[in-house]
């Protein structure tokens, strides 16, 4: 039993093209956030942007993440899983294309809007897939996903710096919408080999819409937690190519150091995946917010090593986002109760994580240098930390 939970041993046919189509969808999930960080510095000077109006380009599509996953299980009882993924991969996709080629900032803003509506509502979805399809694997299963997402997110941090110096800022950013049409290939197949389970299509279209746990104690400590993780994600995703370009590192090897955290952030994830699996998580849980902790005071420290501090920051942060996406899950006992607590949980989390890339970009505008902001990510980390302490999960959850 513990084998089947933890590997891909005993999968179906069926169940590997859902998790291959799983994978092919997260990746294309993160480069339109992602590749905005190493391209910021030439859209602030293209655009004449203030580094809190250019935080906009991340922080937009976290509110919306906040703002539609509510929304997000209504629309899939009403239309239908399939119809609605593949809306917001086609969103998604589109969104991009226009935004690399916008010439001005209020085409520029109003793409990004698109961007991230079609990333909140694919991403909003597959609590409710994966409960309903691999309800015995969740945790090995959001780890999978959660190692794709991450790795879209290397790819984009990776190699955008190096097209941008090649190509300019456009090309660098707008070529990933080519993952978002792999994506949309993929689940088209799971639709053409009617993939998708039953179990996912009845409570997709038949389950009656149900109140969020809004009086559930532990389902608002999940959230605060999911925002800690978040604020410090896309934060450090907004800002760390560009403050070490402010430092004096060409723009491809700042890029490389975004990579090593979003490469360190992917690492970690199926490792806590697969050696979690008890339904109480707090001792990993701490765990991964104390070692992102100790990385984070280490890039807030001027001339500190960031070939050390920045994937040490990613592995903890990995682990915990793998974690809190997985803690909705070890509290219920249904795909739509699964996803109204992933609807609550992405809610509130994203909501408090767009201020992360703001606040930072706000104090670079005040006093001229990261470093304050940095500071303010180490106290965040602490009090993540100070929160996975409450996450016993709940005996009888909905």
């Amino acid at each position: 039993m513990k084998n089947s939970q933890g590997t891909l041993a005993g999968f179906s046919k069926t169940e590997w093209w859902l998790v291959l189509a799983i994978v092919l969808v997260a990746i294309g999930l993160r480069p339109g956030i992602v590749s905005m960080g190493p391209a910021l510095p030439a859209i602030i000077d293209a655009f004449q942007l203030s580094h809190a109006m250019a935080s906009m380009m991340t922080a937009i599509p976290d509110v919306l993440m906040g703002a539609l996953a509510l929304p997000t299980p209504w629309l899939v009882r009403r239309f239908g899983v399939n119809n609605v993924l593949m809306f917001a991969l086609s969103v998604l996709s589109l969104s991009m294309l226009v935004r690399a080629y916008s010439a001005g900032s209020g085409l520029l803003m109003t793409s990004t809007v698109g961007v991230g509506a079609g990333i909140a509502v694919a991403g909003a979805m597959f609590a409710g897939i994966v409960k309903a399809s691999f309800a015995n694997r969740a945790a090995f299963i959001m780890g999978i996903y959660a190692t794709a997402l991450s790795l879209g997110s290397t790819l984009s941090a990776g190699l955008t710096g190096w097209i941008l110096q090649a190509a300019g800022w456009r090309v660098a950013t707008g070529l990933w919408t080519v993952l978002g049409v792999i994506a949309m290939v993929a689940w088209w197949q799971v639709i053409r080999k009617s993939v998708t389970t039953r179990a996912v299509n009845v409570t997709s279209t038949q389950a009656a819409p149900s109140r969020l746990p809004l009086r559930t104690p532990v389902a608002w400590m999940i959230a605060l937690f999911f925002a800690c993780v978040n604020f410090l994600f896309y934060a450090i995703l907004t800002w760390t190519a560009a403050m070490y370009q402010e430092s004096g590192m060409p723009a491809a090897e700042a890029g490389a150091v975004l990579a090593s955290f979003t490469f360190c952030f992917m690492l970690a994830s199926p490792v806590v995946g697969m050696y979690s699996r008890h339904p109480d998580r707090r001792g990993w849980l701490a765990g991964c917010a104390l070692v992102s902790t100790i990385g984070l005071a280490g890039m807030a420290t001027p001339g500190a090593w960031p070939w050390l501090w920045v994937p040490l920051t990613a592995f903890g942060l990995g682990g915990a986002f793998t974690l809190a996406m997985t803690l909705p899950l070890d509290n219920t006992h249904t795909p739509d109760a699964a996803n109204r607590w992933n609807a609550f949980v992405l809610t509130v989390g994203y909501l408090i994580a767009a201020c992360g890339p703001f606040i930072v970009g706000r104090m670079r505008d005040v006093s001229g240098h990261f470093e304050g902001g940095f500071q303010l990510l180490c106290l965040v980390s602490c009090l993540m930390f100070l929160l996975a302490f409450t996450l016993k999960p709940g005996q009888a959850a909905g």
